[in-house]
């Protein structure tokens, strides 16, 4: 008896709901809109822009401002010491930790009961539901997922609140049923020393039926290698035989791809992204042959768009989804059951279908290099890498990028720290295809690159084995959801990465 094929009956519903996406995607975030209006019109921040009163979306896009973690942070600062109703009328006894701003070295984003319900958890819920009509042979729930998470801490000496990754905090709450079939247990899975944590998820897991993956891809593939020198196997299957899914998300798959797929040798093994980020769950990729992924319009989050042009204006332009337009770079603006209200989460996101809306993450509004007016993104970065690496034979591991102002040539140029886990057949070749797939991709980037006025060829660094891990580790943000950051408009990460590679 399969027992995922009896299961999976119960997921039926929900495909019929997530399929009205296609035709009543603006009905379905209105109604988003007016609840989420509804239940926080009480609270310090509903009454201070009158909720009550707000009839479109117009009356809240011209009274309610939009909103950085910096006009956020004081609301933050009282929650966190205790006060509540602030800007969601629910107790806030959670905080989410995410990487920092400018001032501060971590942000504190606040965590609901309702966020957790009917945003982090149906989004777990509602990814296996996909996969599942992906793949009706299934045998997903024959075995164990293993999530890799981080950990969490006690909020200001307080035990009844916590602050911790999001991953943390999602294990922390889960529904006691869900610890049936997940691995590793619950004091493991919130180990904060990450070393040590990877021996006993291994130690705890080789012995276990896996059928799936959850994790973000690098300290997943971390993981895996450690797993495999451990048991002495070549492929992960060897280990787990019935391992056939990975949700990942975090950072994106594309660098990690034929890694994986030299740990993972089954054809039947299959790879769905999530977009599952501190601020809410916002998109989970539906089709197996489509990188793109699913807006999911129906959860506790009320979306808005800038134009990426926009970004960093006075006075942008914003979007509501019906406005949006395909092939175009947005910045993505958020007011969610947390209570953050019009909140720049700082990604950027490109659409490819609105009916139903799917997008493609194509990079951070301050991850991006723009030192010369090139308006280089992490989506150009990652298919630039990837083309040169296909035809190098190469493997990227991990890679970060800045600009070099001037040199003592008065020359500029983009300056790449690579750490290859496969070298290409030659480093210069690399990096020609890399600057040439570059000027392909970016129009801007080849304008700057022409005739070498303005922008010089880009600089390759190879990087020793382990820099990035090292980097990392010294700056307190090994595991758990921490990334590398990939580009950078200047020089404060890649120095400190050159002074490391040695």
């Amino acid at each position: 008896m399969n027992i995922t094929k009896i299961i999976s009956k119960v997921f039926s519903t929900r495909l019929k709901e997530i399929e009205l996406y296609t035709t009543q995607a603006g009905e379905i975030q209105f109604k988003v809109f007016r609840h989420l209006l509804k239940k926080a019109e009480n609270t310090e921040w509903g009454k201070m822009y009158d909720y009550k009163s707000i009839k479109s979306y117009e009356d809240f896009k011209s009274r309610v401002p939009l909103q950085t973690y910096e006009e956020i942070k004081p609301y933050v600062s009282r929650l966190r010491a205790g006060e509540q109703n602030l800007l969601w009328p629910s107790e806030i006894r959670w905080f989410a930790k995410s990487s920092g701003t400018t001032n501060d070295k971590s942000k504190f984003l606040p965590v609901s009961k309702e966020s957790l319900k009917d945003i982090h958890y149906l989004g777990g819920q509602d990814v296996v539901t996909m996969y599942l009509a992906n793949n009706p042979s299934s045998k997903f729930f024959s075995g164990k997922g293993l999530i890799l998470g981080g950990s969490h801490s006690p909020n200001l000496n307080s035990n009844k609140s916590l602050v911790g990754d999001l991953s943390a905090i999602l294990i922390e709450n889960i529904n006691p049923l869900v610890n049936l079939v997940r691995v590793p247990t619950k004091k493991v899975a919130l180990m904060d020393e990450w070393e040590a944590k990877i021996e006993a998820i291994a130690n705890g897991t080789i012995n276990k039926n896996v059928t799936n993956l959850s994790g973000v891809p690098s300290w997943m593939l971390v993981l895996i290698k450690h797993i495999l020198e451990k048991t002495g196997k070549e492929s992960l299957e060897e280990v787990w035989p019935n391992l056939e899914v990975f949700f990942h998300g975090g950072v994106a798959f594309t660098p990690y791809r034929e890694q994986y797929s030299q740990v993972i040798k089954s054809d039947k093994m299959h790879y769905m992204e999530t977009y599952n980020a501190s601020e809410g769950y916002f998109g989970t990729q539906n089709d197996f042959a489509d990188p793109a992924m699913l807006l999911m319009i129906d959860y506790g989050i009320f979306y808005e768009f800038i134009p990426l042009e926009d970004v960093g204006k006075e006075n942008p332009r914003v979007l509501c989804l019906a406005e949006v337009e395909l092939d175009k770079n947005y910045a993505l603006v958020i007011s969610t059951s947390s209570g953050l209200w019009r909140y720049m989460i700082g990604d950027t996101i490109k659409f490819t279908n609105n009916r139903p809306y799917k997008f493609v993450i194509t990079g951070r509004t301050k991850h991006f290099i723009n030192a010369f007016g090139e308006e280089l993104i992490v989506d150009n970065a990652e298919k630039g890498l990837a083309k040169a690496c296909a035809e190098t034979g190469a493997q990227v591991l991990e890679y970060s990028a800045a600009p070099v102002f001037m040199d003592h040539n008065a020359k500029c140029r983009h300056q790449w720290v690579i750490e290859f886990a496969k070298m290409p057949d030659s480093v210069e070749r690399f990096a020609s295809i890399l600057d040439s797939t570059l000027k392909h991709l970016n129009s801007d980037y080849e304008a700057k690159r022409w005739k070498d006025i303005a922008l010089q060829p880009l600089e390759i660094i190879v990087a020793r084995k382990d820099l990035f891990h090292d980097w990392m580790a010294e700056k307190g943000k090994l595991g758990g959801q921490h990334k590398v950051p990939r580009l950078s408009n200047n020089r404060a990460y890649i120095e400190s990465m050159i002074a490391l590679n040695k």
